[in-house]
């Protein structure tokens, strides 16, 4: 799968704050959960024991697509700051 490849050529510098902001509120609500399909790092867990999304920042690609394919408006998305987040290695 081409995503097993991506994270091989990929690095971070992880922030002790994330970059994005769940509203674990509103995400309750959601009938399709879509952001657990459709983000390429895994990011995005439902757990289904607690009745809530689980997020782990540390692996973000920043590609924004949380971000777009959320419909609730549960998501404040940011770039992480200076010289923190995903460094990719292309060569």
């Amino acid at each position: 799968m081409i995503t097993d490849h991506l994270f091989e050529l990929t690095g971070y510098r992880i922030d002790k704050e994330s970059h994005i902001t769940v509203n674990r509120e509103m995400c309750t609500s959601c009938d399709h959960r879509a952001c657990v399909f459709t983000c390429p790092a895994g990011c995005y867990e439902w757990n289904e024991a607690g009745a809530r999304i689980d997020f782990a920042y540390e692996a973000c690609l920043e590609c924004g697509t949380c971000h777009i394919i959320c419909d609730k408006g549960a998501l404040q998305w940011n770039y992480p700051r200076g010289g923190f987040g995903v460094r990719y290695r292309l060569t």
